[in-house]
């Protein structure tokens, strides 16, 4: 049997501010992101097998995507850890706001990087990522794909 490839897509709020940048993101805002994950496997072809005829579940996906990427990023404000952003995020933590220091620039390209870094580590053996496309606005996203990395 040849290979599927199956996408699920996810909903989430996160802010950021781009440190050194020369436009307005600069300051602190956010977006309402679209990530849609594609992953690549053959579908199960044992008849006694429960998901039978599934490359994965569905609601497997969702499990690891919402833990990896949604549950922490959502609604959270992400800083790039090695800029002075830094003493604008302990002030945000102190006053119980979700914060996330990234060892990058959050740029949707670093994010994306990033989030494909976290999905590979929790798929299993038999299945890939095949891309994911992070989109920032009605008109601006970033693309990864595996065959390119």
């Amino acid at each position: 049997m040849g290979n599927i490839r199956i996408t699920k897509q996810f909903n989430f709020e996160t802010g950021h501010a781009l440190f050194g940048y020369d436009g307005k993101c600069r300051n602190v805002h956010g977006h309402s992101y679209k990530l849609s994950v594609t992953v690549i496997g053959k579908p199960i072809t044992d008849t006694t097998h429960v998901k039978l005829g599934m490359v994965i579940d569905f609601g497997d996906l969702k499990k690891i995507v919402k833990e990896e990427i949604v549950d922490q990023f959502d609604h959270a404000t992400v800083f790039n850890k090695n800029t002075p952003h830094v003493e604008l995020a302990q002030e945000l933590t102190d006053r119980g706001h979700n914060v996330i220091l990234a060892n990058y620039q959050p740029t949707s390209e670093n994010m994306v990087l990033d989030f494909a870094d976290r999905i590979k580590a929790r798929l299993p053996k038999n299945i890939s990522l095949h891309s994911l496309k992070l989109q920032e606005t009605d008109t601006s996203f970033a693309e990864w794909y595996a065959s390119d990395n």
